[in-house]
């Protein structure tokens, strides 16, 4: 599954299959220009933020970093993304932990994700709309 997940990420980002993304989105997703690619299916944002793909699709580290679970947009982005609300993605968590698998880093504001996105070659993010973008990291568009 998760060569089929990498490989389907690798054909849509490469080709620019399936334009659009969700009108009026309360974020955006952002990553490092190292990131090949200019949009990325919904299921494998959610199978890279949850940690079962662990490498794009040439195989370099996929490297997601959260915002703070009291944030809105990570709410958001739980809701939307993951489909779970914040406690039960809690639960998942301390459950994956058990086993070994340590959660993306968390940021505390959007500027933080921005910088470890912009100094993390492979690392992937999100930011509220408003959040001014530098040359250092690109938005991508997130498909169905």
């Amino acid at each position: 599954m998760r060569c089929r997940a990498a490989l389907t990420l690798t054909v849509l980002l490469a080709t620019g299959f399936a334009p659009g993304a969700a009108a009026g989105a309360s974020y955006r997703i952002i990553v490092n220009p190292s990131v090949k690619g200019s949009q990325i299916p919904k299921a494998t944002l959610n199978s890279i933020f949850l940690k079962y793909s662990p490498r794009w699709g040439d195989g370099s580290p996929v490297l997601p970093v959260d915002q703070s679970f009291r944030s809105r947009i990570r709410q958001a982005f739980a809701n939307e993304i993951h489909q779970r609300p914040m406690m039960e993605l809690r639960v998942f968590w301390t459950r994956r932990m058990a086993t070994g698998v340590i959660p993306p880093p968390v940021k505390e504001t959007d500027e933080e994700v921005v910088a470890f996105v912009a100094a993390t070659p492979g690392a992937i993010g999100y930011v509220a709309p408003t959040t001014q973008l530098p040359d250092s990291v690109r938005q991508i568009v997130i498909v169905e």
